[in-house]
Parts: C-alpha cells; structure tokens; sequence
C-alpha cells in the first residue's frame, strides 16, 4: 500500500482532473496522477513521508486478536526495513528516532468488537503528518452552532482557508461531531479513514451536510498544490456521537490526496476479501 493510493481516491483524482478548468491546476493534477502510476511500476513509495500508521480492526465473535497486534507492529518495522517507508517514528520530547518506525503507540490501534458480525476485518491508513498542521478541535456551545448548524459550517471553512496549500489538496476532511473532544477527534480521523472517499454517509442530513461543505470548499479557489482552482477539496466525511447538553466539540481532520489505505475481511471459512481493492478506469 505504501506504493499507491487507494482507488477511489485515484477514481476522484482523475474526475477532478476531467473537470478542472484551470490549466494549472489540471497540470498538478495530472503531474500527481502521474506520480502515483509511477509509484506502481516501480514499486517505490508514492510519497517520501510514510504517514502515521493506525490500524482498525472490527471483529466479532471470540477472535483473539493480542497475535494480531504483534504482527501489525512488527510488519510496520519489516516494511522500514524493506525501504517501503522512511523511518520516521521518533519520542515526541527527545525527537529520537527509533530508526525503524518502531515505538511507543506505533502503530496506534482502533478496536471495535461488534457481535453481529462474524468476520475480522481489518483497515490500515497510513495518514500524512504535514496535513496535521491544519487540523483544528473547537468546543461549541448550544447558541454557538447557531441555526442549521452555521457556526459548525463557518469553523470547517476558516480552518481550511487557515490550512490553505499546506495540507497538500486536493485534500479529504474528515469531521468529527458530538462528544467529548477526544472522540470528536478520533471520530474525525475515522470518518476520513476508513469510508471510501465517494462514498454516501447514510445518515441524510449529514450527506447533505457533507455535500454543501465539499461545494463551498471548492469555491475557495485554494486547488491543487495550492496554486488555485476549484479542486481543493476531493471529499468531506463527518462521524458524529452523541454529545452533553452542554456542548458540542467538533474536529476537523486533513487527510492529504495521498490515500495510503488497505484492508481486509477474513472469514471463518478462510473467505478473504479486500474492501479497497479494485481496478480504476483511465
């Protein structure tokens, strides 16, 4: 994964490339389209930065999963060894670098057990840390969202004028609603994560949430690279919790267009199927 893109990402990409009427931006894309093939063929990585690596690992039943933790920590310090990734990893104080992506809380791991299911599945993303300079967290209060949420709307749109070309767009965002600030944030990260990009959030008012945010990000005329037009932004996802009466913390979270995400569902029959996996048209 760390020599591509995730394909519905690569799939917007391409349709934003079609669509763009700025030469210059046309040319970024195109240029970064390019890198990305590149990157396939010669099985080098697609970005000089490995990201930072959190795995979400959905499973139902009695699945031991303890194995499963050492191995993903243990591939993470194999794919450094291999020059997959640049060892990056360092203690956030001292600023030593462990050398081989190796270290405390790396890679961070989301669980979720849900006893519907009766599958493990498994979602890598190795997100880009220079988009992180962008991100925000805001506590609202009730008067503060405002009517139809335009309090909520005016924050997403200054973060991301703020953040201009530094988080690499066209970018994703991913938005976090309700809470406490801590799953504001991890609600953020997640929505951006582990849904397809062109995908359709099933709750209804927050699709269209997402979809009037996508709209106005693009009128920004920020566009790829930074260097203008209406492709700033590749999509919106937001995640939302139920929060206290008293507030309601929001979070956006950048996610450069270098989508590093993999997964996959192991079945109880040996089954294996691999969610992000499929062919993008030219």
């Amino acid at each position: 994964m760390a020599v591509t893109i995730s394909p519905d990402v690569l799939r917007l990409m391409k349709q934003a490339q079609a669509g763009e009427t700025s030469d210059s931006a046309r040319e970024m894309l195109k240029t970064q389209i390019e890198n990305v093939l590149m990157a396939q063929k010669q099985r080098k990585p697609v970005c000089q930065s490995p990201g930072f690596p959190t795995a979400y690992i959905r499973y139902g039943g009695c699945v031991n999963i303890s194995e499963l933790v050492a191995v993903l920590k243990e591939e993470i310090v194999s794919a450094t060894g291999d020059g997959f990734l640049r060892p990056s990893m360092v203690h956030p104080l001292t600023r030593k670098n462990s050398g081989d992506n190796s270290g405390i809380g790396v890679p961070n791991i989301e669980l979720e057990h849900d006893a519907a299911i009766d599958f493990l599945e498994i979602i890598i993303s190795f997100k880009g840390c220079g988009a992180e300079l962008g991100n925000a967290v805001r506590i609202f209060t009730p008067a503060q969202i405002g009517e139809n949420a335009a309090g909520i709307k005016e924050f997403v749109i200054d973060t991301v004028i703020k953040a201009g070309g530094k988080p690499c767009p066209p970018f994703a965002i991913g938005i976090g609603i309700g809470g406490q600030m801590d799953v504001a944030a991890k609600l953020s990260r997640r929505a951006v994560s582990i849904r397809k990009w062109d995908d359709r959030n099933p709750d209804p008012m927050l699709a269209a949430l997402e979809e009037e945010l996508l709209a106005k990000i693009n009128q920004l005329g920020i566009g790829p690279g930074g260097i203008g037009g209406k492709t700033t932004a590749l999509a919106v996802k937001i995640g939302m919790s139920h929060t206290h009466t008293a507030i309601c913390p929001v979070a956006v979270n950048f996610y450069c267009w270098v989508a590093r995400r993999a997964g996959m569902r192991i079945y109880p029959d040996g089954e294996t199927q691999y969610p992000f996996d499929e062919e993008v048209g030219p």
